[in-house]
């Protein structure tokens, strides 16, 4: 889709994707992130979590590629240019799925043409229907060359 395809109010769901230990794992390993929380079982079991829990920053990586597998902005997106009052509202623990709902909440063009900016609220939701993030994010989207 291009910009003048989005409408505010418009929603869109993605596909779900199930955690696992390797993403947990191969998220420790980018980000250097080894809290015993995230990568250690004795450890988490004594945790408030009473489990290992993936990385918070885990689940935006997440958001990022359900959006991408909604498909809409696969031909026209330029720039992610934010995330904003992100809230990290329940834990994701090994074996969840997750999927993410989103609604477009603004739509600025650019000066000149050619596209625009379309704001978008973002649920990341588990198998139980609970908000386990949410929170804002911008993206820059080209417009149909004519």
């Amino acid at each position: 889709m291009y910009f003048a395809d989005f409408a505010v109010g418009r929603t869109y769901h993605s596909p779900g994707r199930t955690i696992t230990e390797a993403d947990i794992t191969f998220f420790s390993m980018m980000s250097g992130d080894w809290n015993p929380v995230h990568s250690d079982e004795v450890h988490a079991m004594s945790s408030h979590f009473r489990r290992r829990v993936a990385h918070g920053a885990l689940g935006i990586a997440v958001v990022t590629g359900l959006l991408t597998r909604i498909g809409i902005f696969d031909d026209s997106a330029i720039a992610l240019l934010d995330f904003r009052e992100w809230r990290f509202c329940k834990p994701v623990f090994i074996g969840d799925t997750l999927h993410v709902d989103l609604v477009i909440t603004a739509l600025k063009p650019k000066r000149g043409g050619g596209g625009g900016v379309v704001d978008r609220q973002i649920t990341l939701i588990n198998q139980d229907g609970i908000t386990v993030q949410e929170g804002y994010s911008a993206i820059l989207v080209a417009d149909r060359i004519t």
